[in-house]
């Protein structure tokens, strides 16, 4: 959730960068309207209730006619406090309801412009040229017996698949090797609920503005949604804590199952297991202190381009423009890689800089004293502050088999395994 400090302290800077994300921010105005209405009626309230304080201590000393006089008195003041309690209550819950929907400002370094506007800054290695036709995946996954769409369709409906053979294997390999990789550096393996109560996915920002693309099961008995990645869990993980230190950051990689619906992708990616309902991921989630975050960012990145690295993709990285960007983050990568059947690059990962706009919604906090703050920012002992959540794909196994399965086809349609996969498969 964004900091009504900012609006109430830099509107209109706050309103320039919300329009790079395209957002009405004509909106910006009534809320911080309401966020005037809701702190004059606490100023009022606040002053009712030492009213009633002060003519309580003083009960006590008063003659019985005074007393009586001052009862009814006081039930007036009780009859007001009682009103202007529910008044603020009102108007605090239509603030908040107005600032869930409000996203998180993107950062300065990030572009204007939309899905159409991305560009990539940084390209690596080559496309493999090929001396026959190279097939797509979803033959390729034929031939070898790898993947079976029409069992899964029969049974599940479109976008779901079998992975079978040598590919369940491949996808065990990449599991392990991800795995060994990162807890190497520093992150802590997790494998998490993927069933979330409804507070979770607006708490992680994925509500109200995603609810279209998640799955709901049995509102009537469980009320539960499947998550669509375990950033949802992970950020959860420390949900309404005070952490005792963010002087290193906390440093997670959760392994799940991820369900999307796809809402709005109807003909996009139909055949194969580029775009499905239900597939493997592996994610990097980090808490961190609010000076640290661009460099984790930039560190999180950096083990998604080891990756494709490793992997010997032919990939490229792009800083998100902002009309592109999700309610939570102010700054995104996405890294695509080049996919011969396409003879385009495609998103194989992303890494997102959320600051404290999930921390805040979740209620995630940290003992800012412990970092060494002080004097110049006047943090006393004890004082809070909320956590910056970041968040990574470290591999999404569906896209990564078939990206590996099209750049290392051979002409007799076998596939050759990545060599840093091969003590593991």
């Amino acid at each position: 959730m964004i900091d009504i400090k900012l609006l109430r302290e830099n509107l209109e800077q706050t309103k320039l960068a919300l329009k790079k994300k395209r957002y009405d921010v004509s909106q910006l105005d009534a809320i911080v309207e309401l966020d005037k209405e809701s702190r004059a009626l606490g100023v009022q309230l606040e002053e009712k209730l030492a009213h009633r304080n002060k003519f309580s201590k003083e009960m006590g000393t008063l003659p019985k006619e005074e007393r009586e006089k001052r009862m009814g008195e006081m039930q007036f003041v009780k009859e007001e406090i009682g009103e202007l309690e529910k008044k603020k209550e009102h108007l605090d819950l239509e603030l908040k309801n107005l600032l869930v929907m409000v996203p998180n400002p993107p950062h300065e370094s990030v572009p204007e412009g939309g899905e159409e506007d991305n560009k990539p800054f940084k390209t690596v290695g080559v496309a493999r040229e090929f001396d026959f036709e190279p097939r797509d995946h979803a033959e390729l996954g034929k031939m070898n017996d790898w993947i079976e769409m029409e069992a899964a369709a029969n049974m599940s409906g479109s976008r779901f698949y079998y992975l079978k053979n040598t590919a369940v294997l491949l996808e065990m390999a990449l599991s392990r090797y991800v795995i060994d990789k990162l807890m190497k550096k520093g992150f802590v393996p997790v494998i998490p609920p993927v069933l979330v109560k409804e507070k979770a996915m607006y708490a992680t920002g994925f509500f109200p503005t995603e609810r279209s693309n998640i799955y709901h099961v049995n509102p009537e008995d469980d009320d539960l949604y499947l998550v669509g990645t375990s950033e949802v869990p992970l950020c959860m993980l420390h949900a309404d804590q005070i952490l005792p230190s963010l002087e290193k950051p906390i440093r997670y990689v959760g392994y799940s199952s991820c369900f999307r619906r796809e809402a709005g992708t109807y003909g996009k990616d139909a055949a194969g297991i580029m775009r499905v309902h239900q597939f493997e991921k592996l994610e990097m989630f980090s808490f961190c202190h609010p000076d640290q975050a661009e460099e984790e960012h930039e560190f999180i990145r950096s083990i998604e381009e080891e990756i494709m690295t490793e992997l010997g993709f032919h990939y490229q990285v792009i800083n998100i423009c902002g009309g592109d960007l999700g309610a939570p983050a102010a700054k995104k990568y996405d890294i695509e890689v080049w996919i011969p059947s396409q003879k385009k690059f495609r998103e194989l990962t992303s890494c997102s800089n959320c600051t404290d706009y999930q921390a805040r919604r979740a209620n995630i906090r940290f003992n800012s004293a412990s970092n060494g703050e002080s004097s110049s920012g006047a943090v006393a002992k004890g004082k809070t502050r909320f956590a910056y959540t970041l968040n990574g794909t470290a591999c999404a196994m569906t896209r990564a088999i078939l990206a590996i399965m099209e750049n290392n086809q051979q002409k007799d349609g076998t596939i050759e395994i990545p060599e840093v996969l091969k003590r593991f498969i």
